[in-house]
């Protein structure tokens, strides 16, 4: 009990919880899964990975990805180039922009997600209020009054 009180990440509290509740209090997995509002693979799954390493197995491995694929210093020149500029930039820009700078060319949504990890905002136009007509052109559009 020291141990989870210790911990500081809630996912890895929850699963020494579940450890806790069936090894020590001798509650059925599936009772305490439900108590957790979870599945009863998912108690299994922790429970099996609890027994074959121990406390150190509930912790979250390390994934493998894909490394970036657009080196780190022609990123930040793309980004120095994008923060200088005083335009609006389209996803389909910046593309043509660092196809141009690394020879990579990616979807415009993965763009979108680039811009946005580097901390760019979507820029979102203005509404076009319809009061935007001249007096003049205002005048011409009334219906004229027929008097019968």
């Amino acid at each position: 009990m020291e141990l989870y009180k210790r911990e500081s990440n809630a996912k890895v509290k929850e699963r020494l919880l579940l450890v806790i509740k069936v090894v020590d209090d001798g509650e059925l997995p599936a009772h305490v899964a439900k108590g957790l509002h979870r599945s009863k693979p998912w108690a299994s799954y922790w429970l099996q990975r609890y027994t074959k390493e121990g406390i150190k197995g509930l912790r979250n491995k390390p994934k493998s990805g894909r490394i970036p694929q657009i080196p780190l210093e022609v990123s930040m020149r793309i980004r120095k180039t994008l923060m200088e500029s005083r335009q609006g930039w389209t996803t389909k820009q910046v593309n043509e922009l660092i196809v141009r700078e690394s020879g990579i060319h990616h979807h415009h949504t993965h763009v979108y997600r680039l811009l946005h990890k580097w901390g760019f905002k979507q820029k979102v136009p203005r509404r076009v209020h319809v009061n935007t007509a001249s007096i003049k052109e205002k005048k011409e559009f009334k219906k004229e009054q027929r008097w019968f």
